[in-house]
């Protein structure tokens, strides 16, 4: 970013006090880009000004200031504290400037789902002019979808706003049996099916056929990344392992808000199998918790190793599949004859069995960067910050990994993980969970995750690592037939319980 003061100003010193700082800081940014002098001199400058004046009322709404702000954060670790400070100090919040810039910024560190909401939080609040904001935010969209509509078919874009009969914001107060219209194709809406802060999914029958159930994600403002994910999902994820991670089949992007048709699963999320043991005053058991750790393992050996990163590794994105009712070549029914047989390589019943991973729309794409890219920043999900965030450390999968534990912490403990920080006995620190294990647990197995996952180097093999963990957890599972044997029975169970 280059910020360009001007030589001369209209007021004095006396009249305006930012003014020497700004003189200073143009020379200190004429030094440095001449090599006369270092970042941290100039990073000093700009953090010294902005300390003087950010509690003063004549700078407020001050551009300049606000380029000050900018500038510095060009030259922070932690961006995203910048801007908290600068929200907090209330720095031109209602100029569209500060969402354009801080959007524009966000965009260029790959954070593309963070820049989409800066844009709708500029655009709610109206800051002026909000024209430049809107205008802003549809070249947004406009960059993105073509990327998105470089993925693969199934994109549809228009400039225009969705025009249906039935208008969309009526689903969120009654959507049961409505029929909407999107691409020339009738949604029978059954009914929603799931809802966060800028999203609602609901569920749908095809031109009102129930037996073609899709899911019907309608999301504002409109946002294309996540179908982008889906397709390279397609692309570089194998047949055997694809149906672990979700399909979009379809994206509908209109100016005001976007429509992604993907697969539907009705048989509940992570969070709700977890839920189910926490109403009783249970916690889930630990053969059923083994059995869930080993599937994510797979998940995340099988997206890092194609340069792929979720990003929102958390239980309710972690929607539960079950064996395809069928009969066997023996006569018995496939949904309850999960055998030992199949069960290392996820083949025969066991191939339909698990957890499917939704919700892309904080996915990066490792390949749209140069080789060992690191990021910086913070997802700000209480109880899902991983380590490196925590203390404002580059990061890349541990997003993913430190999500891992804390929901395998979820499944055991039925809480949020707590990690502290202690001497290694092989010197230095390690990171682990504060919550024990319980003494009839396979403590060692659930130690070692946690040791493993929490303590990766950074630039380490992490495929290998996750694929070594997986195989541990797999070597216990097969060495008792009678692990299996319980294992199958509380999947029925659950089945049962959870699809009621």
């Amino acid at each position: 970013m280059t910020v360009i003061f001007p030589d001369s100003q209209p007021s004095t010193p006396l009249q305006d006090p930012l003014l020497p700082w700004l003189w200073s800081v143009k020379q200190a940014l004429e030094d440095w880009n001449s090599g006369k002098e270092s970042g941290s001199d100039l990073t000093k400058l700009l953090s010294d000004c902005i300390a003087a004046f950010k509690d003063n009322d004549q700078y407020r709404d001050d551009i300049r200031f606000l380029k000050i702000w900018f500038f510095y954060m060009d030259f922070s670790e932690d961006f995203g504290s910048v801007f908290q400070k600068m929200w907090e100090s209330k720095i031109c919040v209602g100029n569209a400037l500060l969402y354009i810039w801080y959007a524009s910024f966000l965009e260029s560190k790959g954070k593309l789902y963070d820049a989409s909401m800066v844009y709708q939080m500029g655009i709610s609040r109206n800051a002026k002019p909000v024209e430049w904001v809107k205008k802003a935010h549809a070249l947004f969209l406009e960059r993105m979808s073509e990327i998105v509509s470089s993925a693969q078919t199934g994109y549809q874009c228009t400039t225009k706003p969705y025009s249906g009969k039935v208008p969309l914001s009526s689903l969120k107060n009654s959507s049961r049996n409505k029929t909407i219209e999107i691409g020339r194709t009738k949604y029978q809406i059954i009914g929603c099916a799931g809802q966060g802060g800028f999203a609602q999914v609901y569920k749908a029958y095809v031109s009102c056929n129930p037996d073609d159930v899709v899911a019907l994600k309608i999301q504002k403002p409109a946002f294309p990344w996540e179908f982008y994910m889906y397709r390279q999902l397609n692309q570089r994820i194998s047949d055997k392992e694809r149906s672990s991670f979700g399909v979009a089949h379809r994206m509908h992007l209109y100016s005001d808000c976007s429509i992604l048709v993907c697969d539907y699963l009705a048989n509940g999320t992570l969070q709700d199998a977890i839920n189910s043991f926490a109403v009783i005053g249970k916690s889930m058991e630990e053969v059923l918790c083994i059995y869930y750790t080993i599937e994510m393992l797979y998940m995340l050996e099988t997206l890092h190793g194609v340069g792929i990163i979720h990003g929102d590794f958390k239980p309710d994105n972690l929607l539960i599949r079950y064996a395809r009712d069928g009969i066997t070549k023996a006569g018995s029914r496939y949904g309850n004859d999960l055998t030992k047989d199949g069960f290392r390589d996820r083949s025969g019943p066991w191939h339909d069995q698990g957890l499917c991973l939704v919700d892309w729309g904080r996915g990066i794409d490792m390949h749209l960067f140069p080789d060992n890219m690191e990021f910086k920043g913070d997802c700000r999900t209480s109880g899902f910050r991983c380590v490196e965030m925590q203390e404002n450390r580059p990061w890349t999968f541990q997003v993913d990994t430190y999500g891992l534990c804390v929901v395998v912490h979820m499944m055991l403990h039925n809480s949020y993980m707590e990690i502290e920080k202690k001497l290694s006995p092989e010197g230095g620190y390690i990171y682990q969970p504060k919550s024990s294990f319980k003494r009839y647990w396979n403590a060692e197995l659930w130690r070692n995750l946690f040791k493993k996952l929490l303590n990766s180097s950074p630039g380490g093999n992490d495929k290998k690592l996750l694929q070594d963990l997986r195989e541990t957890f797999q070597d216990y599972m097969c060495s008792d037939p009678q692990l299996i044997k319980k294992l199958s029975e509380l999947l029925v169970k659950q089945r049962a319980s959870l699809c009621a």
